[in-house]
């Protein structure tokens, strides 16, 4: 599945539409404070790609996912000692960071199939198969093993595999 450049900043644009909607209005300063950072991630790894800044984007999905495992250990304590709408939204906003963090990779794999780097995009779609395994996420899973299937059209198969 190869897109275009100018399709990540539509997809940066979906993810913060995203959390616009999530957050909007139903969540403390906390949580917006939170989802505004998370939303600036995205905004600089989608930046950081146009520059052709990989390992810059890299570090802001990685940021993402960091911030989805602090979310986790939050909602698991909470969950023992607060109400239930607390841990709901600090699971919600979890759950969209690591949806996010999903897309960021599979992005990543797009843009180095463009730049015509098909190791690294291999690794990229490897990265979400092995990391995004709740069953969530399987939509995420299924579309990078769609990406490394397109890949092998435009770039033949991966080394050490017979065709």
């Amino acid at each position: 599945m190869l897109i275009a450049p100018h399709r990540f900043s539509f997809q940066a644009t979906c993810v913060m539409a995203l959390f616009v909607l999530i957050m909007s209005g139903c969540a403390p300063d906390s949580y917006q404070r939170r989802a505004d950072v998370i939303k600036t991630h995205v905004e600089d790894f989608y930046g950081h790609l146009k520059a052709n800044r990989v390992g810059a984007a890299v570090h802001e999905n990685e940021q993402i996912e960091v911030m989805a495992d602090q979310m986790a250990e939050t909602a698991r304590k909470r969950g023992q000692v607060q109400g239930t709408t607390q841990v709901e939204r600090e699971f919600a906003l979890m759950k969209t960071a690591r949806e996010t963090a999903a897309q960021n990779w599979i992005a990543l794999g797009q843009y180095f199939a463009i730049k015509e780097q098909p190791e690294r995009a291999r690794a990229s779609y490897q990265r979400v198969i092995d990391t995004y395994t709740d069953s969530a996420e399987r939509a995420y899973r299924e579309q990078a093993v769609r990406a490394l299937k397109d890949l092998e059209i435009v770039s033949g198969p991966a080394p050490g595999l017979t065709p």
